[in-house]
């Protein structure tokens, strides 16, 4: 498959001046890089490969997050992502500096084609408007990480140079507007779907309204405590209806395989990153899960699914069914647990498996993951770092319908018809076999706000989506303490949250030291 990182590396050697921390050292020679069309393309791509390191969606990054939530354990603290959990990170850590590193790193790429490719008379005026749309969104969406992370940080529009080397944080607020302010104006610009090959892992209509929904989701929370909280709700859900309203995107009719290379570029991905089978230019999905287990599902994300009629186990009908069983389909279609079939192979915790072990948990997660029920050969068995080409998908639909569906629950306005074009139709998906499961509940918001709540973790978990709405839903304080427990109610580790600190990412001291005009840092965090 041709996909649009075929060209990162020629766009790494070409682009690697053109990084930019906050504080640059020295200006990259740019008089004709941007004149010819084949190096100007290769910009673009400079602007796109910074989404695959590891520090953003690359490696195995979206899975380690999960572990930054009750969902997973990474005992080996990948990057830093189990001392999140436990509540002992520090300033240093190598996830917190290299997410605002990264991020920078692609700003400064999108920023130096912005400011330039208007030189160039090669491209046609029409490829250069569509270049500059998505060096845009790209840009956009590396300030969302930020803000999301970091809450205040430098909001940088030029190329890099020697003078952003003391720019202080921006406030928080004046971020969000830029972002929201860009993806206004770039929508229209975007075509409403990729339809070649060449075209794929590029940013659509669709996508900059699903970022921008998620943004203001985001900013609407408990977490930011500001006013207006109504008026953003009312924006989400209006963008979110703009993506329904463009008529190019649904379900993909099984849920399992919509995390496989079959289902890559279909009808419910909005915007994903491209993994190809190349060294450097996969990701580490199938190593991590198969054989790593750091990744690895915990007792908390299994006790939390629901049972077939759509209810929790202690409200359910078939709360006395056996382990495992009469749950919510996806659980299945999600996770390997004990005595399930993993290929080819009983999967076990205690070692006997020559194939499989789970020796984290007891569990480990199948999405994103070539590895299933049936056996697989000893080439698929032994696939290693960066070599999985399974695409990861950043905005799917299925977020966009439960995105709308929460907005219109906070606005007191989640009706039944607003339930089964939504909730409901991600149920049906998912293969609920109770009729009761697929029912509207009833008008009362907070019944609403747990089944919306619920299905945000349910058909996301394994996504590395879990770890951001909890800390939006102001929740992480509740449920990152205590200890987590293996499959068999085994204490592994006891987390702790202060709420005062960890729900907001300090600046790393590297930053700091780079530019004291960063300071002060985030509350919790001293200077």
């Amino acid at each position: 498959m041709n996909k649009i990182f075929l060209y990162s590396l020629l766009a790494v050697s070409l682009f690697a001046s053109c990084d930019l921390t906050v504080a640059p050292t020295d200006r990259y020679d740019q008089e004709t890089f941007w004149l010819g069309d084949k190096t100007a393309r290769a910009g673009l791509t400079g602007c796109y490969a910074v989404l695959t390191e590891a520090s953003l969606y690359g490696n195995a990054s979206v899975l380690w997050e999960e572990a930054a939530s009750p969902n997973a354990y990474n005992y080996d603290n990948r990057m830093g992502w189990n001392a999140i959990a436990l509540g002992t990170h520090t300033t240093d850590l190598s996830i917190i500096n290299g997410r605002w590193t990264a991020a920078y790193r692609g700003i400064g790429r999108c920023n130096a084609l912005l400011d330039n490719i208007d030189r160039n008379t090669v491209l046609s005026s029409t490829e250069i408007t569509q270049m500059k749309a998505e060096a845009r969104f790209l840009r956009a969406l590396y300030y969302q990480i930020l803000v999301t992370y970091y809450k205040d940080v430098p909001l940088i529009l030029s190329e890099p140079q020697l003078e952003q080397n003391d720019l202080p944080r921006a406030a928080h607020a004046e971020v969000v507007d830029f972002i929201i302010k860009e993806l206004d104006e770039i929508t229209p610009l975007l075509p409403i779907r990729n339809s070649n090959n060449s075209d794929y892992g590029r940013p659509t209509r669709g996508a900059a309204l699903a970022l921008k929904a998620r943004l203001l989701l985001f900013e609407a929370s408990p977490l930011l405590n500001v006013e207006g909280a109504r008026h953003k709700w009312e924006t989400a859900a209006n963008a979110a209806q703009a993506v329904m309203d463009l008529g190019v995107y649904s379900l993909q009719g099984n849920y399992r395989s919509l995390f496989s290379v079959s289902a890559e570029n279909g009808v419910e991905n909005i915007f994903d990153i491209q993994f190809i089978n190349e060294p450097n230019m996969g990701s580490s999905f199938d190593v991590t899960l198969r054989q790593f287990n750091n990744a690895a599902p915990i007792k908390n994300l299994i006790d939390s699914y629901w049972m077939i009629d759509g209810l929790p186990r202690s409200r359910s009908t078939y709360a006395n069914s056996p382990a495992y069983e009469n749950m919510d389909p996806r659980f299945k279609m999600t996770v390997v647990y004990p005595g399930s079939t993993f290929m080819g192979e009983i999967a076990r915790e205690d070692g006997n498996n020559t194939v499989f072990k789970t020796p984290q948990t007891g569990f480990t997660f199948k999405k994103y993951s070539i590895y299933d029920e049936a056996p697989v050969s000893t080439a698929e068995a032994q696939i290693g770092e960066n070599l999985s080409e399974i695409n990861y998908m950043v905005l799917r639909y299925a977020d966009v319908l439960l995105m709308y569906a929460e907005a219109k629950n906070e606005l007191g306005e989640l009706t039944e018809d607003v339930w089964n074009t939504t909730v409901r139709e991600i149920r049906r998906r998912a293969g609920f076999s109770v009729a009761s499961a697929l029912e509207y509940p009833g008008g009362d918001s907070d019944l609403l706000r747990e089944h919306i709540r619920y299905e945000r973790r349910a058909e996301f978990a394994g996504e590395g989506y879990y770890y951001n709405d909890i800390r939006r839903w102001k929740i992480a304080e509740t449920v990152m303490q205590g200890p987590i427990q293996k499959h068999d109610g085994t204490n592994i580790i006891t987390r702790t949250f202060d709420a005062g600190r960890d729900y907001w990412w300090p600046v790393s001291s590297t930053q700091m030291e780079l530019n004291p005009n960063l300071r002060p840092n985030n509350p919790g965090w001293g200077e």
